[in-house]
């Protein structure tokens, strides 16, 4: 089994910048496409943003154009750049398959707060 473990995270004021990781457990990390998500107080986990095994990106539209997705297939980790954040960014931020039917255990996600 795949074991997540997200760090990066904290206090940042608005327009500042983060940069989140994800390590990942296991051999087999290059053969699977990753995604970051993150869940706000009171509201469900949203999918922000994927990368293939190739390296193709999505986002979703509140992100794109300020968060970086990328990958180190040589050291099983997945990251998240985070620019002009704003306070709406603050959540638990997690990795994990974008697939549903294909997710690993939840790691205990990286607390991102957006505040002057």
């Amino acid at each position: 089994q795949v074991r997540l473990v997200e760090s990066g995270g904290g206090l940042v004021q608005p327009g500042g910048s983060l940069r989140l990781s994800c390590a990942a457990s296991g051999s087999r990390f290059s053969m699977y496409s990753w995604a970051w998500y993150r869940q706000a107080p009171g509201k469900l986990r949203d999918l922000i943003a994927t990368i293939s095994r190739v390296g193709s990106t999505d986002y979703t539209d509140s992100v794109r154009g300020r968060f970086s997705i990328s990958r180190d297939n040589g050291e099983n980790t997945v990251y998240l750049q985070m620019d002009s954040l704003k306070p709406e960014d603050t959540a638990l931020y997690y990795c994990n398959s974008p697939s549903p039917s294909a997710q690993f255990s939840w790691g205990q996600g990286t607390q991102v707060t957006v505040s002057s």
